[in-house]
């Protein structure tokens, strides 16, 4: 998308204002439209075909409308986000960081998992976000772009509608979703450390772990020193890639686990469950292209551990 696009909600309907159409040969002003709408606004092939065959397009003079917001019932059970508070890990709730009609960037809490797995009836961040939308009345049924683990904290991204799921989800494979994440591990990280490069496999041993093996996948986490303490670091991360468990694999490969990682060696001593948070989400808005950047401030116990560690109590 080559320029900056706007538009107004309309109901169901996007309305949208092209400007002047070049109508291509042998085609009139609907034809034009639709190539505007494939090649400027960038509609994936799927969906435009979609909306033409379910009468989704429409042209009235200099407006030019497309259903994008037909109501649509979530999947997941809506659990109310104030009666359940996680029994373990962070101090916060599910809370929005950012929304409009298209895109929504939840909060995510350590120890809830990002949609139900089949083996648990606990409720997830899935069955929060329906509940959001249920107790709006908003027949809206967002899905997730990409995950955290149960015990990761951060912002998790939501579509809210096809058009944008089919633009973020290209836009994730195309690794052009930006993920900034914080840590706290073990131990004092050289400062020389700045990429790990080391592929990751299935831990034959142990069905929940990830090791480094050979066999694995590519895997390459870039690292930046923030602050060192007397026996512990406090890490920036960002991943070329989306491995599971990335980030705890890796810096345990380098002698560093995360405080409170047991299944990759950490210690509980200092807090009970990872440390491990997603700082900041960066993506380009699927219609307008604009560039966004949303912070999620850590867990506040966090503070107390850093503020310990800067104290050398601990």
């Amino acid at each position: 998308m080559s320029q900056r696009i706007s538009g107004s909600r309309r109901g169901e309907w996007l309305e949208l204002t092209p400007g002047k159409l070049p109508v291509p040969e042998g085609g009139g002003r609907y034809e034009a439209a639709l190539l505007w709408l494939e090649r400027v606004l960038g509609v994936p092939a799927k969906l435009l075909d979609r909306l033409e065959h379910d009468g989704g397009i429409k042209l009235a003079g200099d407006r030019l409308r497309l259903q994008l917001f037909p109501p649509k019932t979530s999947q997941y059970e809506p659990m109310d986000i104030q009666a359940y508070k996680p029994t373990v890990r962070d101090d916060r709730s599910v809370e929005i960081l950012y929304e409009d009609d298209f895109c929504l960037v939840v909060h995510k809490p350590a120890g809830l998992k990002v949609h139900p797995d089949g083996g648990s009836h606990v409720p997830t961040l899935a069955n929060m976000v329906s509940a959001i939308y249920s107790s709006r009345g908003e027949s809206v049924a967002p899905q997730h772009i990409h995950r955290l683990d149960e015990n990761t904290s951060g912002p998790v991204l939501y579509a809210k509608n096809t058009f944008a799921q089919l633009k973020l989800d290209a836009a994730m494979a195309q690794k052009v979703i930006g993920r900034v994440y914080v840590a706290l591990v073990q131990g004092v990280v050289n400062p020389s450390l700045h990429m790990i490069d080391e592929p990751i496999g299935k831990d034959r041993h142990h069905n929940s772990r990830r090791v480094v093996s050979r066999t694995g996948q590519r895997a390459v986490t870039h690292v930046e020193l923030i602050e060192a303490y007397q026996n512990a670091s406090l890490v920036q991360l960002t991943l070329e890639t989306g491995r599971t468990h990335q980030i705890r694999v890796h810096l345990s490969h380098k002698g560093h686990p995360l405080i409170g990682d047991t299944l990759y060696g950490g210690s509980t001593k200092l807090y009970p469950y990872q440390m491990l948070h997603g700082e900041s989400l960066s993506f380009q808005h699927p219609l307008s292209g604009e560039l966004l950047h949303i912070n999620d401030p850590w867990p506040e116990a966090w503070n107390d551990v850093q503020k310990r560690l800067s104290m050398k109590q601990i």
